[in-house]
This record gives C-alpha cells, structure tokens and sequence, in this order.
C-alpha cells in the first residue's frame, strides 16, 4: 500500500484539519464528533442541509459545504456510516429555525443513523425532513442496499436544493424539489481498478489488468458484469443505454450531465468519456444544457468513471445556475 498518510487510523482526524486549516473562510471544523459545517452556520430563517456519508468519497460530501450548497457535512470514517450523533450534532449546529433537511444516499446504516439522528433532532423541536438518494442503475440491490444505490445525482440533490434553500423556500418546498431530482437522476459507473482503505491494507477486490467492472458501486461493490477492457466509446455505449432507457429520457429532454472520475482516471480520459456521451445525447435529441467534468465522487484512488444524467425543467436549471462557494463547487459569486 503507498498512500500519502501517517497512520492509517487517524486519515480522517487529519484530513479534517487539513480542511479547517484550507478552507477556514468557508467552514468550521468540530472534531469528536466529526463534523464540518459552514462558517456562517446557523444561518437564522433558512433550511438548513446536512448530509454525509463514509469518508474517501471527497469532494462529498465536506467539499460541498458553504453558501449555496450543504450547511453541514458528517463523514464517517473511511467507507463507514456515521454515526448518530455525528448527525444529531450537526444537525444542532445549523438549525436556523426553519427546519433541516437530511439528505442520503441509500445504504443501509447510512439511512439507518440519518433516521435514528432525526428522531433525537425532532425531539428537541427541530423539523427534520430527509430525502433517500437511488440512482444507481446498475444493480437493484447491493451488498449494502435494499433498492438501487445512491451515487451521483446527490451531488445535484445537494447543489440544486442547497440553492432552494438559500432562496429562502420552506422546508417542505425544498425537500419536494430534492425528490424531484433524485426522481428525474440516472447514474452508473465503471472501474478499472479496486482501491485500498487504509485500515485494510490490500485492495478491496481483485480484478485483472485486462479486466473492467461494469456498474460498480463508489464502495467497490460488484456491478453488472466484468468483462475484458474495451475502447473508451463502446463503455460508454453501454453506460449511457443503460442510463438513457431507464428514465426514460426521450427527445427534447434538457439535462445536465456528470462525468465524474472515481479518483484515478485522468481528465483526458474524462473528456474522452464525455465527448461519446455528447454524440449519443445529440443522436438521440437529448440536449445537454449543463455539464461537469472531474472529480465529484470518487472512491478513493479507484480508476474509472460515472455518468449522471438529469432531465432538468426550469426551475431545476435556475436552482443550478444558482450561486454557489463551496471548497469544491463555486460560480456565480
């Protein structure tokens, strides 16, 4: 294993004093329990966003705390839930009084502690709200899910209801408009490589140096299929029919397209996968209006890629547009 720690037990600890010491105009850092949350947090009469997840997915979920976007962040530990009281703190910290969405990606502890932290929060007076992230379609159930996997379309979820809420919408609004894009969302991802946790020492899976995963998973769960490598175009032939017929998306659709890196893949790869995507989306009249390119959630040093498509309306496309200033994702400011 060669990676850029000291002890494998204290990343987490560590990146998060990285973080308080980069970004210290943009966010707070509170250790034991590990949370971060922005540096203007409560902001008194607006919604408030939380989510989180296991760590070594950065940019998420602390990547996108800040105006515009998340109010507070929980990372677990490496490919870990966090914890209840992660949540249930961070939860505190940024109520403003207008109530707090939680939002989660769809494994089973993470959707467990989210709902066990929001009972405590609630009993306290605070409203909470959640919506459950699942547009992974690659699989329907996974080593860690009953029902598909939440992966890209939180970002949106994050960025477009982050918007919502600094727009000062109501509780109930911004979480309808969360749901919207998780409804209207399609992910699916591929790897070329497995990646190594720290704690573990070894790669999570094995997979051969002429192989690939289709539809792998941001934990390294198996995906769809594993096959010999092919040219960059027919993988995304592959990705993109499974994402396109499962909306369905049709002609005339507007969507914002993800082609997001899982930690190892190179931007040139990056605009590769997403010059094909381009050319499939315009054969088919699908317009995309809105697109990044890059790491947004990543698994670690895994090489490989994801697509996220979303069919955006009006409203969506002006949540998204939005100002944002987040260490990760900023425009507009």
């Amino acid at each position: 294993m060669k990676k850029l720690i000291n002890q494998p037990e204290n990343v987490v600890k560590e990146e998060l004093e990285g973080i308080a010491l980069a970004h210290p105009d943009l966010v707070k850092v509170h250790i034991s329990p590990h949370y971060i949350v922005r540096a203007d947090a409560p902001v008194k009469g607006k919604v408030a966003l939380v989510s989180g997840g296991g760590s070594g997915h950065e940019p998420l979920h602390g990547g996108y705390v800040g105006m515009g976007m998340l109010d507070a962040a929980c990372p677990g530990e490496v490919f870990t839930s966090p914890t209840p009281d992660q949540i249930y703190e961070a939860t505190k910290a940024v109520s403003g009084g207008a109530g707090v969405l939680h939002i989660v990606k769809n494994y089973s502890g993470d959707v467990m502690n989210f709902e066990m932290a929001a009972e405590l929060a609630q009993a306290e007076g605070i409203e909470v709200a959640s919506v459950v992230t699942n547009d992974d379609v690659a699989v329907e159930d996974s080593l860690y899910t009953q029902g598909r996997r939440g992966v890209g379309v939180t970002v949106f979820v994050e960025k477009i209801a982050g918007a919502a809420a600094e727009a000062g919408l109501p509780l109930a609004k911004v979480a309808e408009i969360a749901k919207r894009v998780n409804e209207n969302g399609r992910s699916m991802g591929m790897a070329l490589t497995s990646c190594t946790v720290p704690v573990a020492g070894k790669p999570t899976f094995e997979i051969g140096d002429d192989e690939m995963e289709i539809g792998i998973g941001i934990h390294g769960e198996p995906g769809r299929t594993r096959m010999k490598i092919k040219p960059a175009d027919e993988i995304v032939d592959m990705m993109a029919e499974a994402i396109l017929g499962d909306l369905p998306f049709k002609s005339g659709d507007r969507v914002i397209a993800m082609v997001n890196g899982m930690g190892g893949t190179p931007l040139i790869e990056l605009y590769i996968v997403y010059r094909r995507l381009a050319q499939i989306c315009e054969g088919k009249g699908i317009n995309i209006v809105r697109n990044l390119i890059g790491n947004y959630i990543t698994s670690l040093e895994m090489a490989g890629t994801s697509i996220t498509l979303l069919r955006a309306d009006d409203e969506l496309l002006k949540f998204w547009d939005a100002p944002v200033k987040t260490a990760a994702l900023r425009w507009g400011v």
